[in-house]
């Protein structure tokens, strides 16, 4: 049986290639709150784990909200290594009864980060959670309820013979397994954009701002519209929608009658009146796109805006800082800023922009 190395890190999954990037921020983030550690990752694979003597006092100190680089946030307690194939269950047990977790789990997710390397073991962990969790339960680990607000067990494959043990905050984390809500682009969608701003409006809005924020007749702006991912998710919502920009747009769109097209540059052109939402995908420096969407937002122009920052290839992280920084310094008045590598984006980030409470 394999000796459970019981560690105390945060591991946290991101978008492969996006390590360097992860592991910059959370060296940052735990230095000005004040806690000492290190990043530990390798290219591609998906997630950084983050080494520290008080790794559960720092994961309050970071809530996930805040991380940009992070699709999941969970406290690690054990790494366990060369695992039986013919038997995983009993060394994964007996680690659980070695880390002092309190019992019982709320939930199980058994799952992998999302690489080139581990998406093979996909098949392997949604077999071995069937397996796993009735072992869980007759042994009192799991006791799932509807409503459950207990914290989730997360067993996460690395490789076939090495699991990680974790456990996350329901309240602190992301609920979907490994951190990635699976949208499937709707066939009459202009383009694949549409799913990053059905993920910004999933992921960044908590459910009852959605209610409050997201309604029908509201009215909106999307800029750099063609050829009109953005602009059909808005139009879905029940908006009616400015978009500009001097590309076509699917016809089906200016058939809707909720569609103006304004042939027109985006980064100039401001509407005559203030509009509920302005979103913005347009192909074009970060720091640019940044002080543009501030003019949008001190000016009023809006009231809640959700635009792309396209990042570079190298000091990523760097980069967005400075832009976050730039564009709320620049929008001169208080807001609330949540930013976010999606599943969807790219070589990007998605911001959000709302009124401060």
């Amino acid at each position: 049986m394999p000796t459970p190395r019981v560690g105390d890190a945060l591991l946290c999954y991101c978008r492969a290639g996006f390590e360097p990037e992860l592991a910059a921020e959370l060296t940052e983030r735990a230095a000005l709150t004040g806690f000492a550690g290190y990043a530990r990752t390798e290219r591609g694979s998906g997630y950084v784990e983050f080494m520290s003597d008080d790794a559960a006092q720092l994961s309050r100190a970071l809530p996930f909200p805040q991380l940009i680089f992070a699709r999941q946030k969970l406290l690690r307690f054990a790494d366990l290594r060369g695992l039986p194939a013919h038997d995983r269950i009993t060394p994964l047990l007996a680690a659980l009864e070695a880390s002092g977790a309190s019992k019982p789990f709320g939930a199980l997710q058994v799952e992998h980060p999302e690489s080139d390397e581990t998406k093979p073991l996909a098949a392997l962990a949604r077999s071995f959670g069937n397996a796993l969790r009735p072992a869980l339960r007759k042994a009192g680990w799991l006791t799932p309820q509807d409503g459950d607000h207990r914290q989730r067990l997360h067993v996460v494959f690395l490789a076939g013979d090495r699991v990680l043990l974790a456990a996350a905050n329901p309240h602190d984390s992301s609920e979907w397994s490994s951190g990635i809500p699976r949208l499937r682009t709707h066939p009459s969608a202009p383009s694949r954009s549409a799913l990053k701003l059905e993920e910004a409006l999933l992921t960044l809005l908590d459910h009852d701002e959605r209610q409050a924020l997201v309604r029908d007749n509201m009215q909106a702006a999307d800029l750099g519209a063609a050829p009109g991912g953005w602009t059909w998710v808005l139009m879905r919502n029940g908006m009616k929608v400015t978009s500009v920009d001097n590309g076509p747009l699917q016809q089906a769109l200016l058939d809707s009658g909720r569609v103006d097209h304004l042939r027109a540059d985006g980064f100039s052109w401001q509407p005559k009146r203030r509009l509920d939402w302005m979103v913005c995908d347009m192909v074009e420096q970060p720091r640019r796109v940044a002080e543009r969407m501030a003019t949008w937002m001190r000016e009023e122009w809006c009231r809640y805006a959700i635009f792309n920052l396209k990042l570079p290839m190298k000091k990523r992280w760097d980069e967005t800082r400075l832009c976050l920084e730039l564009f709320e310094r620049q929008a001169g008045r208080p807001l609330t800023v949540r930013a976010r590598q999606l599943y969807h984006d790219r070589e990007e980030i998605t911001v959000l922009a709302l009124p401060a409470d």
